[in-house]
């Protein structure tokens, strides 16, 4: 059948197309600035068509009316990782959160996550009947392949992009046509600290290194600090507007990568309009599943490859905690565990987690004599390899106990460092003084 017919014959209304979703069935949602905002509105305004459905998704940047108190007999948001708008939902108990490894999630969705209906939002088809998942490939594609139901919010907003981020409209149930604009994070703005903590990362990343790094102030400071490195390339969960403006300068050419030389990769993105309009049908940029960019085997293949992330707390041990504050969970794995094996087996990789000596405006240290209680060991101390704080660089990888400590102590706030030191001198028994 033509494209065009097929496409025609499965357009429709949101409500109409929302009324699909069964009750006591799990609909997973797209990601991120590709989450299909409309659907979800619509979703929420007619609460009353729907018993007991789980809403499973990572991150949320739009409303999430869903996850909202009086919400409890119509859905349950299940997160995969915490935002900012679902974190009170999970506190309170009203919705959950389940750990899991960024490239494991697609999988899920195959196996221990059975999906009903998967919500995405999509590109208009173009002239071969293909629609892009633009900016969410991540978990977005795995859950609409293995969903019994596919509803899409085709929006003329979302940038066409390449890689393995296209699906064929035949294999789309529903269309709602609703143009939007995506959602934007505007760049941080950096402290004296953050561009410290960059300019020492700065310092490990040579010329041809490819990167993996995140979003916010200490990823930005970081990009800041690379303006006169050469052949930079970028292989990432995600990457943002510092990275467009390197690319454009000709500092990131992804002219030296082992594995799709050329090419940025990363499956999902997040930024403000001037990197969307950057991604939009540039075949420079390929985007790819989560179980593909975020394997630590497709990344250890990148040779020279750099892993930037933050962390919340590191003890003396060496163990991170990147997710919750003590009991309570605040974010998730997501890709950080992904890239610190895969860069610790690529032939010349190394990981990073970069972090301010201290948290609550310096009232406590992030380098601490053991993680709060009930806090999650995301980064066990057998992983860990650099910590960077703004007083300097701990390489911890192939460290003893005794030294690892004595390398953290020397990164640490200096208001902090005698009672590290005590905590040292106890532990280890030491009686050489630092």
């Amino acid at each position: 059948m033509d494209w065009k017919k097929i496409y025609e014959e499965r357009s429709t209304s949101a409500e109409v197309a929302l009324k699909n979703i069964p009750d006591g069935g799990r609909v997973v949602t797209g990601h991120a600035a590709g989450e299909p905002s409309y659907l979800l509105t619509v979703m929420a305004e007619n609460k009353e068509w729907f018993h007991n459905v789980e809403i499973c998704h990572m991150v949320s940047l739009g409303k999430s009316e869903y996850a909202q108190e009086g919400m409890e007999k119509h859905f349950r948001h299940n997160a995969l990782f915490i935002g900012a708008n679902t974190k009170k939902t999970v506190a309170e108990g009203r919705g959950d959160y389940t750990p899991c490894f960024f490239h494991e999630i697609p999988r899920l969705f195959e196996e221990e996550l059975p999906v009903d209906v998967a919500l995405i939002s999509v590109t208009p088809p173009d002239e071969n009947g293909r629609v892009s998942l633009g900016v969410s490939i991540d978990y977005t594609k795995g859950a609409a392949q293995n969903a019994k139901i596919v509803i899409a919010q085709v929006n003329d907003q979302m940038p066409f992009t390449y890689g393995d981020s296209l699906m064929d409209v035949s294999e789309i149930d529903y269309f709602v046509e609703h143009s939007t604009p995506l959602p934007e994070l505007k760049p941080a703005v950096l402290s004296d600290v953050e561009k410290a903590i960059g300019a020492n990362c700065a310092s490990l990343i040579q010329d041809g290194d490819t990167l993996q790094l995140g979003i916010g102030a200490i990823p930005d400071a970081v990009l800041l600090c690379l303006k006169d490195k050469k052949d930079l390339g970028i292989h990432s969960e995600m990457f943002s507007d510092g990275v467009v403006e390197l690319a454009e300068a000709g500092v990131i050419t992804n002219a030296k990568k082992e594995l799709l030389p050329g090419k940025m990769v990363a499956n999902f993105l997040m930024g403000t309009k001037r990197l969307y309009d950057f991604v939009d049908h540039n075949e420079n940029v390929a985007m790819y599943p989560a179980d593909f960019t975020n394997d630590p085997v497709i990344v250890a293949k990148n040779d020279h490859i750099i892993c930037i992330n933050s962390s919340v707390q590191v003890d003396l041990m060496g163990q991170a905690c990147s997710e919750s504050v003590g009991l309570t969970q605040i974010s998730g794995v997501g890709g950080q565990v992904d890239f610190v094996r895969g860069a610790s087996m690529a032939k010349h990789g190394i990981s990073i987690l970069a972090m301010p000596s201290t948290a609550r405006k310096g009232t406590i240290s992030k380098i601490v004599p053991l993680l709060d209680e009930g806090a999650a060991v995301t980064t066990s101390r057998n992983d860990v390899d650099y910590v960077v704080t703004e007083y300097g660089i701990a390489h911890l990888k192939g460290k003893t106990l005794r030294a690892r400590a004595k390398a953290l102590i020397e990164i640490a706030h200096p208001d902090f460092r005698d009672d590290l030191i005590k905590v040292y001198e106890e532990r280890f028994h030491s009686l050489t003084p630092l």
